[in-house]
């Protein structure tokens, strides 16, 4: 009989729990056997929600996602706390911070990404470049640099934490950055009680996803809600308090001369994935870990990358001295689809494998003896991300470029139009993106009914109706949310993380599943990024005002 096929995952954040989740019946049923190698010593959790925990929206138990004892029972290897030093390709092997060399047929990695540091004198950005790394080895390998008394990132528990303490103390805190992890971050902590200013050095928040018009109609409902906007100000040097071998961060100073004083300063500038391990040995990277269509490296088809540390990209025309193209995801959803994709065929060819031993055609094998994978397999690409921002009384929708100006007289796509309506006293604004009819783009903020009708338009590649101004009635004093709208139809995408229906909720809640966690638990829905906990419920408010009886949503 064809012995257990060996794999190997490096990493056991959010991404690295599904596959492990997906490939369990196979390592029950004995032709894999999965040896998981996780950094920090909890179980895995949703890292997406740590702004919550941040602020004490939420418990740790709310955000674990992984089973180590499931996996566990089921046969797999679960090590938690341990790190990989280094992988050794020609033996096939990771070495580990014990000490132990564990062997691989196939090698996964889902190393993620860290937070980026800015370059702000005061602060030690270490090099990961390959110079660096060669001369310090395992020292920068998984690890990030230390940052000053009162200075954090915010994408562990340990991050987590100093944020917490200082919102619990009602100080000030300072994020650096408007992106959407900064913003939601901001608006959980202003919510809690805490002083809290926002600083960037772009003209508005959100300057990916919102053109100039949505992002300030952001900026004025952010200043409504508590909190100090300083934009177009670039980040320059921090300042400290006290003794030397005590100094603590004391303010932000900025290159045109403010000087912003705070207890906590937060950096959400964006992220970076933790390339270190398959740089050091020799596997292709870019901005992250290169990898075909198929998950795999373009270096070593033993080993294949998911999630925040994945670039996908064709080899095709692009040499050792080309640049690739692209980058990482950098959402939860697309590297979910990922982990579930790639176990999906290391079961199937390991099952082929012990019922036959004929290779399919076009197969590459990992190592002699291992099942090999169709070659000619890929990953279905990946639709325009839909971006939201999660606060209380605050809903932003995004998608798509919308940076076409109504009046642009583009002659090179004469069948795009854009419309566009604003209301900034009450902070509504919409933008709408159309190609002959059909919606690419819009962002909305302010208008969560109107945000999901669209939403769903989007998905279906659908018409607009001809005239706009219908859709804005959904969130008019006048529209009756009974009478329902396709955005809840039962075949419309509620969850986009995992690719949950409105009809599936409403299956989960005549099911008994009352809460929206108890939906999360049955369906995954709302378990990702959490833009969807409002519509789930929703969803569940009708579903039980119609049989009469009390909703809950918590």
């Amino acid at each position: 009989m064809t012995p257990p096929h060996r794999i190997v995952l490096i990493g056991y954040g959010p991404v690295g729990a599904r596959f492990v989740d997906e490939l369990l019946p196979a390592v029950a049923e004995g032709v894999l056997e999965l040896t998981v190698i996780g950094g920090e010593d909890v179980e895995a959790y949703n890292r997406v929600l740590v702004a919550e925990y941040a602020v004490g929206a939420t418990e740790l138990g709310a955000m674990t996602i992984g089973d180590r004892d499931a996996a566990e029972a089921a046969g797999a290897r679960v090590l938690l706390g341990v790190s990989a030093r280094a992988i050794h390709r020609d033996a096939r092997t990771v070495e580990l911070s014990t000490g132990e060399f564990v062997p691989y047929d196939r090698l996964v990695l889902a190393t993620g990404a860290r937070a980026n540091v800015p370059t702000l004198d005061g602060v030690d950005r270490p090099r990961r470049d390959l110079t660096s790394l060669e001369r310090h080895g395992a020292a920068l390998v998984g690890r990030d640099g230390d940052l000053p008394a009162g200075v954090t990132t915010l994408r562990d528990l340990d991050d987590a934490e100093r944020v917490l303490a200082t919102v619990r103390e009602r100080k000030r805190i300072i994020v650096l950055g408007a992106g959407v992890l900064g913003l939601e971050l901001a608006l959980a902590a202003a919510h809690a009680g805490a002083e809290v200013c926002v600083v960037h050095h772009g003209q508005h928040p959100m300057p990916r996803n919102l053109d100039r018009g949505g992002g300030l109609v952001l900026r004025a409902a952010l200043r409504r809600s508590g909190i100090a906007v300083v934009a177009n100000s670039r980040a320059e040097a921090i300042g400290f308090r006290g003794a030397d071998d005590e100094r603590r961060f004391d303010r932000l100073i900025t290159a045109d001369g403010k000087e912003l004083r705070g207890d906590l300063l937060v950096l959400s500038c964006g992220v970076s994935p933790r390339n270190e391990l398959a740089t050091l040995a020799g596997l292709r990277t870019a901005v992250g870990i290169v990898v075909h269509p198929s998950l795999q490296t373009w270096t070593d088809p033993a080993i294949h990358a998911i999630g925040d540390c994945a670039q996908i990209a064709d080899s095709a025309g692009h040499g050792s001295d080309r640049i690739v193209p692209g980058a990482p995801a950098g959402l939860i959803g697309p590297g979910w689809r990922q982990a579930a994709w790639l176990a999906g065929r290391f079961v199937a060819a390991a099952r082929s494998a012990r019922s036959s031993d004929l290779a399919p055609l076009g197969a590459v094998p990992a190592a002699p003896g291992s099942p090999p994978i169709a070659a000619d397999e890929a990953l279905a690409p990946e639709r325009e991300p839909i971006v939201m921002l999660k606060a209380e009384h605050l809903d932003v929708v995004a998608v798509g470029d919308v940076s076409a100006d109504p009046w642009d007289d583009d002659r090179e796509r004469p069948r795009r139009r854009v419309a566009q309506w604003a209301d900034p006293e009450h902070a509504r604004y919409v933008k709408m993106v159309t190609e002959d009819g059909v919606l690419t783009a819009f962002a909305s903020v302010g208008m969560p009914r109107t945000a999901a009708e669209l939403t769903l338009l989007f998905e279906r590649r659908a018409e607009l109706p001809a005239d706009r101004s219908m859709l804005l009635r959904l969130d008019g004093p006048d529209d009756d949310p009974s009478t329902g709208s396709a955005g809840l139809a039962p075949a419309a995408t509620v969850c986009w993380c995992n690719g949950v229906t409105a009809g599936r909720i409403a299956e989960s809640a005549a099911c008994g599943n009352a809460t929206v966690d108890a939906i999360g638990r049955d369906t995954r829905a709302g378990t990702g990024c959490g833009g969807c906990r409002g519509r789930i419920a929703e969803l569940l408010a009708r579903a039980f005002e119609a049989d009469d009886a009390p909703s809950r949503a918590g």
